[in-house]
């Protein structure tokens, strides 16, 4: 017997509503992957922090001690405790549903990134002025850490401008390269692998070279999610 017209028009009504629930969910999942792949990233520097935070407290030496640190440990307990939540919440930031959804989610991280961020840029800058330098960094590095560190602080303090002027696409831009330039570590741990295979890890010139070359993959990702965006933004708006 043929379908009625109806029949047929129920089917694919049906037919087409699954497919479109399916397709949403699956976005919805995959939207999961960037927070999630952004603390797989920053695992290590976490759990290394973790270790050393036990150390400076008294607890057993899980990693290698370093003696310049327990003389002043304060900056370095800083550095872990807002890198790791810079680290942590940042990552959701990237989250659509989060950053779209529940703005007022989205302001109250906001107010605990930029603060975290700052004391993180600012410890990591004075630690690398004022420690004696670890075996294997050398005087290429010093510079290569100011000159990050520093780009880190000024992205937060134009991302904070943009947004007392209330230009969203420019605040957006800068607080993803302050991140970048934070959870830089995470990177630094694979960076560094050939080097140290290769040359040793206390080899300054590789040390040097795996450390800088982190931070400039990172800031070049994030400058592609930046172009990305205006790219989508502009095609939203007819300008494509």
């Amino acid at each position: 017997m043929t379908k009625r017209r109806s029949d047929w028009h129920a089917d694919n009504t049906g037919r087409s509503l699954m497919t479109t629930t399916t397709t949403r969910t699956r976005a919805a999942r995959g939207q999961w992957l960037i927070p999630t792949g952004l603390i797989l990233l920053t695992l290590i520097p976490i759990l290394g922090g973790a270790f050393r935070l036990t150390e400076l407290s008294g607890g057993p030496a899980i990693i290698p001690a370093q003696a310049r640190f327990t003389g002043s440990p304060i900056p370095v307990i800083l550095h872990i405790v807002s890198a790791t939540v810079f680290s942590v919440i940042g990552a959701f930031q990237f989250l659509p549903a989060l950053r779209q959804g529940r703005r007022s989610w989205h302001r109250t991280a906001g107010r605990i990134l930029i603060p975290a961020g700052m004391i993180a840029a600012f410890s990591g800058l004075w630690m690398t002025t004022f420690y004696p330098h670890a075996v294997g960094d050398g005087e290429l590095l010093f510079v290569i850490r100011l000159v990050f560190g520093s780009y880190m602080v000024v992205s937060i303090v134009l991302a904070v401008r943009a947004i007392l002027r209330r230009n969203f696409v420019s605040h957006g831009a800068w607080m993803t390269r302050a991140y970048a330039l934070g959870v830089a570590a995470g990177t630094q741990a694979i960076t560094l692998i050939p080097g140290s295979i290769i040359f040793g890890s206390t080899h300054e010139l590789s040390r040097a070279v795996a450390i800088g070359s982190a931070w400039v993959i990172n800031v070049a990702v994030a400058e592609l999610i930046i172009h990305r965006r205006r790219t989508r933004r502009a095609q939203e708006l007819g300008l494509l």
